[in-house]
């Protein structure tokens, strides 16, 4: 349910398109629908313009399915994180029109479009081994309505490669920058910008990265201006960051 949505059913009812009693089934379950094991809060893209993402670890098989079901119902778009291959293939069974990114793991289904924004966001690995985690950002930018352009494999250890994307980096309104072992790229990153820089710790790394623990330490200790800093590995969040500073007008 979003304001479009809402606001097309009390134009029916003044309308006299659907009866009062039709208006109402309509809207009960507005505040969430209790499935048993989830509370699915169909309210929420009405209140913030994004709907709820479903994070798949520590559920079941069925209870994503379930959900997935009770979302489909409602014609949301769905995004699914860090899914297996069965938990796919379990999907789309029910929703042929699921889509399985491989790399990071997640599963999507647009079932409606959401306002394209004037801007773009940019997305910029440090190695290629960041990119899983790059890519759940991008894909949940992009089904909220972003346009993304990707630069990978840009890191300190090539710095020629991050001037060569320089302007492409620096027309971006917001730029998520993915980063493990030393995380120093965001730093750089936020020196040569007048945007917001998204830095987004990822762990991968040798032993004393400790699993992305090092990354997240130099970010959090930049002395880049307008940086800000999401957890390890947390390409979802960087990319819902990114889109709602990217809708601001």
């Amino acid at each position: 349910m979003n304001a479009d949505s809402l606001k097309k059913i009390l134009e029916d009812i003044r309308d006299g398109q659907i009866d009062v009693n039709a208006g109402v089934d309509l809207l009960k379950n507005l505040p969430y629908v209790d499935i048993g094991h989830t509370k699915i809060d169909t309210h929420r893209e009405l209140r913030s313009g994004y709907p709820e993402v479903i994070y798949c670890p520590g559920k079941t098989i069925d209870q994503i399915k379930s959900i997935f079901q009770a979302m489909l119902e409602r014609d949301s778009n769905i995004l699914a994180t860090r899914a297996s291959e069965e938990v796919y293939s379990s999907i789309k069974a029910i929703c042929p029109d699921a889509v399985y990114h491989s790399l990071p793991k997640a599963i999507s289904v647009k079932k409606k479009g959401m306002e394209p924004q004037e801007g773009y966001i940019a997305c910029i690995t440090a190695g290629t081994s960041d990119i899983p985690v790059a890519e759940e950002a991008a894909i949940t930018a992009e089904l909220f309505g972003n346009r993304v352009e990707r630069i990978f494999d840009a890191g300190v250890a090539g710095i020629h490669r991050l001037f060569h994307n320089l302007d492409l980096i620096k027309g971006a309104r917001v730029n998520i920058v993915v980063a493990g072992m030393d995380g120093a790229l965001p730093s750089v990153i936020g020196g040569l910008v007048d945007k917001p820089v998204i830095a987004v710790p990822t762990s991968i790394g040798y032993g004393a990265s400790f699993n992305g623990l090092a990354a997240l330490l130099s970010m959090l200790n930049t002395c880049a201006n307008g940086v800000c800093v999401v957890n390890i590995d947390n390409g979802y969040g960087a990319g819902y960051a990114a889109s709602v500073i990217n809708r601001l007008r």
